[in-house]
């Protein structure tokens, strides 16, 4: 690995998942150097070597687990001094979609998506919103969805932790809008990721590569909120102007 100092570095929180890798690429293509987080440090290893082999960045990796709340401070400061506290940006990737009937059934399951989708992103953002704010500059992006902007029958608990994690997002841009730091909510729709893997799924399919594609291009040109693909604004927006009697009728 190279040892001159890091570029522009990208953290990304999440890495092994599937918008999150075509993302380190987009990243990469335009020469920032990487640290990636996650469970599997194995996987994690893979994806640096691979990055650092076609895109000749420096990269790096950090073990990471979104319920170890007592851990995320410890981990924000291990990452800024990974990064020779050069950081620019954190991008926050990881998720959990649990099937609704299952997540009804199991409280433990549906607590365990509540705090991977929300709770752990705001640990996770009050703690490097200190560290931006400090240095006047920096960017958050945090990977929210269209399913946040309207409870559907088939999957309001997951959409609930969006809606709360969009909501969060919005105050957190308001209260460092002065400070330099931006922040970037990143609305995607259905994305062909094992995530979504052997759903029933509604609506057109994205490949990852093309919702990377946005998020890069947002985050160049510090938008507040992306949906991507780019039809997904105008759809919810039909979605949310629906009349609630109407929309108790619909099979959503």
């Amino acid at each position: 690995m190279s040892e001159r100092a890091w570029h522009e570095p990208v953290l990304l929180i999440g890495a092994t998942s599937g918008i999150a890798r075509a993302l380190a690429e987009r990243l990469a293509q335009q020469g920032s150097d990487l640290l990636l987080a996650g469970r599997d440090h194995v996987e994690l290893n893979a994806v640096a070597a691979d990055l650092r082999l076609r895109f000749d960045v420096r990269t790096a990796t950090l073990e990471f687990d979104a319920l170890a709340f007592g851990e995320h401070h410890g981990f924000m400061k291990q990452a800024t001094a990974a990064c020779e506290n050069r950081l620019t940006a954190v991008v926050i990737c990881h998720g959990l979609l649990v099937d609704q009937a299952e997540a009804q059934r199991d409280p433990a399951l549906m607590r365990r998506m509540v705090d991977v989708n929300y709770t752990s992103y705001v640990s996770l953002l009050e703690a490097f919103a200190v560290w931006f704010v400090q240095r006047r500059g920096g960017m958050l992006v945090a990977l929210s969805s269209v399913a946040g902007d309207r409870g559907r029958p088939s999957n309001y608990l997951y959409g609930s932790t969006k809606a709360a994690l969009s909501a969060y997002l919005q105050g957190l841009r308001a209260r460092l809008a002065k400070t330099g730091v931006h922040v970037l909510t990143v609305k995607p729709g259905i994305v062909d990721t094992p995530m979504t893997w052997g759903l029933k799924v509604a609506g057109p399919v994205a490949s990852p590569h093309r919702v990377a594609g946005d998020i890069v291009r947002a985050m160049r040109r510090r938008r507040n909120v992306l949906y991507t693909p780019w039809f997904w604004r105008p759809i919810m927006a039909v979605i949310r102007g629906i009349p609630e009697p109407i929309f108790k009728r619909l099979s959503l």
